[in-house]
Formats: C-alpha cells, sequence, structure tokens
C-alpha cells in the first residue's frame, strides 16, 4: 500500500471528530498496523538509556503517542458495537489480536517500568502535580498487575493468557448477540396478542412484513421481549419466549453459539493469571485497583445488604404467589409468570401501567428535561452540533460553559438496532488533555476538549399522526437509563483534569465508577424535574401530579426482590472469581444453585443458563467487581443525601460542591477522598435503604 492512500485513512486523521463519513472496513488493518508500529518504535526510542526518566522526557511524550493509537482504536471498537455488520466485525477481529498483543507486551516492558519507578522513587516526584502523581503511581501499579515483574520464564505464558481472554470475551459477546438473533417467535394466532400494547403489537407487525411474513414477529431484543413477557395473557407465548431467552448461548441450540466452554476456559485462565501474579484468586487481583480492600470485606458488605433486604423479599414474593392465586388463577407461578404477575398487581396496587406512564415521556421533551437538569446544578449550556455520524439516527450536542467556551461534546444514539450490541452504555472518543506545543511563539498550551457517546436500545418512533411520524416515547426505566448513561458522559466531558491518564473516569476506582451515573437517576423521581420534562403523545399535557403520586409509591415495589437479585449476581460472580476451581468438582451451574439457596427467593428453573448471557463478567469489565453497582450505589444514594438535607435537589452551593470534589477532579484522587471531601464523613449505606423503602424515611 503507497504512502498517499495511507495518508488519506480516516482513521488516522485524529486532528477533531472521528471522520464517520469516511470510514470505512478496510481502513483499520492500515492505520491501526500504522499506529502500532509507531507506537512501538516511539517504546523504543523513550525505553533507551539516552532519554532521562522525568515527567517531560518520558512520561508526556509517551501518554501522547499512546493516546493516538487508542482513539483510533477506540473508534473501531465503538463501530464494531454500534455496526456490528459482517466487514466491521470482520475488521475488529483481524486486529483485535495484535492490539491485544501489543498492550500485553507494553505491559511487560521492564525499561518502561522501570522508567515509571524511577520517577516515583525520584526527586522530581515531590514537583509534580498531584494528577501527575497520580498517573504514575497507578502505572507502576499496572506494570505490576501486567506481569512486569514476572520471571523471564513465565512472561509468554502470561502475554498468550492476556490474548486468549481478550478474543474469548469478543467470542462471547458475538455468540450472544448472535443467539439473540437467531430466535424469533412468529404468531399468526391474533388471541395470542391479547394483552399486549397497540405499538408491541404494530412493532411485532412490521417486523414481520419485513420478513415478507404475515403475523406478528417476536424476537429476544429488549423492546420486543420484556412487553410480552410483562404483558402477554398468553401464557404459551411467555413460556416460549422465556425458555428461548433464558437459553441463549447455551449447549441447547448450535454448538458453535455455546458460550459453556468459553466460561470454563476465561475461569481457567484468569486463575492461572492471578496465580502467575502471586495471588490466590482473580478476585484479588480484581480489588487492587479499587475501593474495597478484600474479598472479605465485600462478602461482609454483600451478605450484610442480603440480610437486610431479605424480610422486605420474601415480603413481596409472597405477595405475587397470593395475587397470582386469587386474581389471576395461578396456582404455581413459574419463572414466565413473575414479569406478568408483578406488571398486574402493579396495576391493581397502584393503577397504572408502565405503558400509561410511557405516553408522556416524548424524547425531545425528555431531552430537554435532561438537558435543563444539567444545565441547573452544573452552570453550562448544552446546544445542538453538527458531526459526522455512524448513523441517521444518530444527534450530536455540544456544553459550553456561562462565557460560551466549549466544554466538551458527545453523540446520541438511543434506539436499538440489530447490528447494534444490547443494553446501554457511555464510551469516550476523546479524552481530555493539555497539548503541549513547543513551536508556539507565545508557548501557550492547548486543552484538548472530552468527546463521549452515550448509546441506548431505545423503540425507535413507530407510526405517524396527522401525516408526521410519531415521537419516540420512552418508559420511566428508559428515561432512567439515559440520566443514568449522561451520569458517567458529565463524569467524562466535565472534568478539570488535564493529564489523560486520570481525567475523566480514567483512574477512578471500577467501584466508584458508577457514583455520577446513579446519582443523575434521582432527578428522574423529583416532580419539578418531571413536570418539565414530560409531554403526553396526544394531548401534550405534562405528567398528572396523581400518576406520579402512584409511580412515587411505586418506586419501590419489589425492591427488596431486585436488591436480592442484584446481591446473588454480585455473590456468584466473587465467588466464582475466588475461591471457585474452575477444573474441581463443583460445577458453575451448581455454584449459582449454592448461592441461589443462600440468598434467592425466586429460584429459576433448572435448565435457565444464566453464566451463558452474563456478558457483563464475561465479556465486559466487571469481573469480580459485578458488586461495585451496589457499592457505587451506597455512594451516590449518601451524595444525593446532600441535596435532600440541603431541601433542594438544585442547591446551588451543593450542586458546585459536587461538580468540584466528584465531577472535575475524576481519578487524579482516591474515590474515598473525593467522597469524603463532598460529603465530610465516611458513606453510609442509610440513604441507599431509605431510597428503597427498607427503613423509615
Amino acid at each position: 500500500m503507497n504512502h498517499h492512500t495511507l495518508h488519506d485513512n480516516p482513521l488516522l486523521d485524529l486532528s477533531g471528530l472521528p471522520r464517520f463519513d469516511r470510514l470505512l472496513p478496510e481502513h483499520v488493518q492500515p492505520a491501526i498496523g500504522e499506529l502500532l508500529a509507531s507506537c512501538r518504535s516511539l517504546i523504543e526510542r523513550l525505553a533507551s538509556d539516552a532519554v532521562a526518566a522525568t515527567w517531560a522526557d518520558f512520561a508526556a511524550p509517551l501518554a501522547d503517542g499512546f493516546e493516538q493509537l487508542s482513539r483510533a482504536w477506540g473508534i473501531v471498537g465503538h463501530v464494531h458495537s454500534v455496526n456490528d455488520v459482517p466487514a466491521w466485525r470482520d475488521a475488529y477481529n483481524q486486529m483485535l489480536p495484535d492490539v491485544s498483543r501489543f498492550y500485553a507486551e507494553v505491559g511487560q516492558n521492564l525499561q518502561l517500568f522501570a522508567k515509571y519507578r524511577a520517577i516515583a522513587e525520584g526527586s522530581e516526584f515531590a514537583t509534580l502535580s498531584p494528577a501527575q502523581q497520580r498517573v504514575v503511581e497507578h502505572e507502576v501499579r499496572d506494570f505490576r498487575l501486567a506481569g512486569a515483574e514476572l520471571p523471564a520464564a513465565s512472561k509468554p505464558r502470561f502475554q498468550e493468557i492476556s490474548e486468549e481472554l481478550a478474543q474469548l470475551a469478543a467470542r462471547f459477546s458475538e455468540n450472544l448477540l448472535d443467539a439473540t438473533n437467531a430466535f424469533s417467535e412468529l404468531v399468526t394466532d391474533a388471541s395470542e396478542l391479547a394483552g399486549l400494547p397497540d405499538d408491541v403489537r404494530q412493532a411485532a407487525r412490521e417486523a414481520a412484513e419485513r420478513d415478507g411474513a404475515s403475523g406478528w414477529k417476536f424476537t429476544l431484543h429488549m423492546p420486543s421481549y420484556l412487553p410480552v413477557m410483562q404483558y402477554a395473557d398468553s401464557r404459551r407465548l411467555r413460556a416460549a419466549m422465556y425458555r428461548a431467552y433464558a437459553t441463549r448461548a447455551a449447549e441447547f441450540g448450535p454448538a458453535e453459539l455455546d458460550n459453556t466452554p468459553l466460561i470454563r476456559r476465561l475461569l481457567e485462565l484468569r486463575r492461572e493469571q492471578a496465580q502467575l501474579l502471586g495471588y490466590q484468586s482473580f478476585a484479588e487481583v480484581s480489588l487492587v485497583p479499587k475501593m474495597a480492600d478484600s474479598v472479605a470485606q465485600v462478602l461482609a458488605f454483600l451478605r450484610d445488604l442480603a440480610t437486610r433486604a431479605r424480610p422486605f423479599a420474601e415480603r413481596d414474593v409472597a405477595d405475587l404467589r397470593d395475587f397470582a392465586n386469587r386474581e389471576l388463577g395461578l396456582q404455581t407461578m413459574e419463572a414466565w409468570d413473575v414479569a406478568y404477575v408483578s406488571e398486574k398487581l402493579l396495576q391493581a396496587r397502584y393503577a397504572f401501567s408502565e405503558h400509561e406512564v410511557r405516553q408522556y415521556f416524548t424524547e425531545d421533551k425528555v431531552l430537554a428535561g435532561l438537558f435543563s437538569v444539567i444545565e441547573t446544578l452544573f452552570e453550562v449550556r448544552l446546544r445542538p452540533d453538527e458531526a459526522p455520524v455512524w448513523h441517521e439516527d444518530v444527534r450530536f450536542f455540544r456544553i459550553e460553559d456561562p462565557a460560551g467556551e466549549l466544554v466538551g461534546q458527545f453523540y446520541l444514539d438511543l434506539y436499538a438496532r440489530d447490528t447494534k450490541r444490547g443494553g446501554a452504555w457511555m464510551d469516550e472518543a476523546i479524552g481530555r488533555r493539555r497539548i503541549h506545543q513547543q513551536s508556539r511563539a507565545s508557548g501557550s498550551d492547548d486543552i484538548q476538549k472530552p468527546v463521549a457517546y452515550l448509546n441506548c436500545n431505545f423503540s425507535r418512533p413507530v407510526g405517524e399522526k396527522d401525516g408526521r411520524p410519531r415521537p419516540a416515547t420512552f418508559t420511566h426505566d428508559e428515561v432512567s437509563t439515559l440520566f443514568h448513561e449522561t451520569g458517567h458522559g458529565l463524569h467524562h466531558l466535565l472534568t478539570q483534569v488535564d493529564e489523560p491518564g486520570v481525567a475523566g473516569i480514567h483512574g477512578v476506582e471500577w467501584d466508584a465508577v458508577e457514583l455520577p451515573s446513579q446519582f443523575m437517576e434521582n432527578y428522574c423521581w423529583e416532580w419539578r424535574v418531571l413536570q418539565r420534562m414530560s409531554a403526553h403523545i396526544d394531548s401534550g399535557e405534562s405528567l398528572p401530579r396523581a400518576l406520579f403520586d402512584k409511580m412515587l409509591a411505586a418506586r419501590n415495589f419489589q425492591s427488596g426482590m431486585q436488591t436480592l437479585r442484584q446481591v446473588e449476581f454480585s455473590l456468584f460472580d466473587l465467588l466464582l472469581h475466588s475461591d471457585f476451581d474452575p477444573a474441581g468438582e463443583c460445577s458453575v451451574l451448581e455454584l449459582l444453585a449454592n448461592v441461589r439457596r443462600d440468598v434467592a427467593v425466586l429460584v429459576p428453573p433448572p435448565w435457565h443458563r444464566f453464566p451463558n448471557s452474563f456478558s457483563h463478567i464475561f465479556a465486559g469489565g466487571y469481573a469480580a467487581g459485578y458488586y461495585s453497582y451496589k457499592w457505587a450505589e451506597v455512594l451516590s444514594a449518601d451524595c444525593y443525601g446532600a441535596f435532600e438535607e440541603a431541601g433542594n435537589p438544585f442547591d446551588q452551593s451543593t450542586g458546585d460542591r459536587f461538580l468540584r470534589e466528584i465531577l472535575a477532579v475524576g481519578g487524579s484522587r482516591p474515590a474515598m477522598d473525593s467522597f469524603r471531601a463532598f460529603r465530610g464523613r465516611e458513606p453510609q449505606v442509610d440513604a441507599l435503604l431509605r431510597h428503597c423503602g427498607m427503613i423509615a424515611a
């Protein structure tokens, strides 16, 4: 390939926003190949004895060089997750081993490690900014965890494991997506649609038409699956959908999509890697960069939460069984009845349905409400902006400070698509950092402004009214999800730290990273926010107070059951990665059964294969870290408590303090220090229990 074509490669143009308008799968290999090569030669130059182990000579230029690679590869990873068509999947997977190998090599490069250690132990260290000191400390720690101190004989094996783990994670999530897409249920008898909302029927009808079929097509994607489980009167349809969903990527389907062998392999390799590093278990390795001190501390935290939630959860289940029997004539409530019975009980007890609420949350009104919360709390302005995008549905916005200066920008990709991975997530496109420009006469430095991706999987707009397309409507849960991901986005976008290694979400302990996201969800429960954020899709009226009061009363409906479910997943994850031996007698499913015997109040059928779709821990970053959601929820509830104590969710001085002590500092100091600086004390679990209705207000 001649230099000219490489020069035109949009992945190598990092001067501004990603060039999604020009980007093609064939750009991936040459661009990432070139960036890997230039990073390798940079390492060679900086690792030599000729370069002094100082921040300016060594650490800063290394970070700059690596940033280009991580930005370009980040774009490729992003497209792989939002546009997983065969050509992009191939382009991503073709380079994944090379990129994994590169980072594994870097993690074991003793010369780089020695330079960081020299900075950490040298006289210059005291003169560095706190953020720079933290970067150096993290680097030294991460080198140790990446095997830099291993004896030479063990290093190749450690590196092999890292590469295989990256490939297994990618395979796990592709298998899950393919298995999810492989199933559909075509209903041809209209009586089986009883109970389903009109928009759900219409979406199913359109899905069938796209396949050239008559009838209604239901899939395992959330916007189709969930309403069936909640509303379909047809027990046969619910049972069929539940079984298909519960057995995805397991031994009941095509062998090549079965995640069972991958799970076993992942656990074996993680355990082997931990032992190479001199730890008892992978869980111990996982906790090194986290807030929590030890496996024992987390287990105690989870078991305490389970004990407190259990009486509430037992009451929740008794209520469900009683209602199912008395009102719905179900003598035994099966797993595929739970969501349906819950929805019916919710409607009977609080006289409203999620579907009714949904009519009030139209897309533009919700965004205006969200933006207004951000503007009021943090004294910024949000405006629509222009950028090349990867799909016509994607929107783009900018955040400005009161003087009109750019703070950051973000993409919003709200709707579900077949080629997009499930769930909702925030990712970074560009991180904040100071760009050093020696050549400038003024000698001034520029700040590179952060850019984020916010991705959700909501239902796209369906149908028309008066000849115009109707807007998308969101459930209140989806509104919460949007606020949650935006909280992550704000952590990334409102940072005031200029060192990329600890700016925004970088360097933030994994069990504290959910604090800002869960904090933002509280605003979805504030009456004055909802008034401004709602407009009925037909009448335009805002959410009635009476309906809001019912929602509020129902907010903690089944919170005991939900807490135990989170504890169950967290314990399963932690035990799987601590004292579980993948080669031992006890299987993964037996371990899960044991955990459920301890904490669960509802046990799924024996053929349920939950682990096979638990991508958080097998394909995401939550291995031995799923407990982080509950851990961070304690922190976020306690932070919101400060606004409650101030008597105003928009109290300006509390908002300023939250921005200054939590969001702006990013990972530049330990999360516990940030929490204490904001709250003036250690965290307490009471606010969380109060918000969940498990303690008197």
